[in-house]
């Protein structure tokens, strides 16, 4: 593993969202459903949505990486299950944070390819390990990023912040 890191902002990941979304319009392909992977896709998925005026978005939660560069031996979809009966015909996008070894973005897709009519996948970064290309692509980096969601560890009880309350 590299010492470098990519790190996103929160204004970065505005602008890399809207630069994402506008690669898929220039494309000319125009989801009906937005499928967000969970937990790093959800911030993604949710602003593409919304710069794609998409008002169908879905969730998958599969888990994969339990630290840094630290992973299961295959993701493994959790609970709660889309409802992937209703996307029969469909035009998917899969938005996801980062295809990293690509296992995850492949599972997903490969589910989705089952229900759906049409299937194509975004991400902000890509890894040139990934089994997988997909179809919009923000950044390729090999370096481990930091992302803005997951930068800080989660809050504890009794460290809330008096300005808040």
């Amino acid at each position: 593993m590299t010492d470098k890191r990519e790190v996103l902002t929160w204004d970065g990941f505005g602008d890399a969202s809207r630069e994402l979304a506008q690669a898929v319009v220039d494309s000319g392909y125009d989801p009906q459903v937005v499928v967000a992977v969970a937990r790093g896709g959800l911030p993604v998925g949710g602003a593409m949505a919304y710069a794609l005026g998409t008002k169908g978005v879905g969730t998958l939660n599969v888990e994969f990486y339990t630290g840094v560069d630290e992973r299961l031996p295959a993701p493994v979809l959790l609970p709660p299950l889309l409802d992937t009966d209703a996307m029969a015909g469909m035009r998917v996008l899969i938005a996801d944070d980062v295809a990293d070894t690509g296992e995850t973005l492949a599972l997903v897709k490969s589910l989705m390819e089952q229900h759906a009519g049409e299937v194509r996948t975004a991400v902000l970064y890509a890894k040139s390990r990934s089994v997988i290309d997909p179809d919009y692509v923000w950044k390729r980096t090999d370096d481990w990023i930091t992302f803005p969601w997951s930068a800080l560890p989660p809050v504890k009880p009794g460290a809330a912040h008096p300005e808040l309350g």
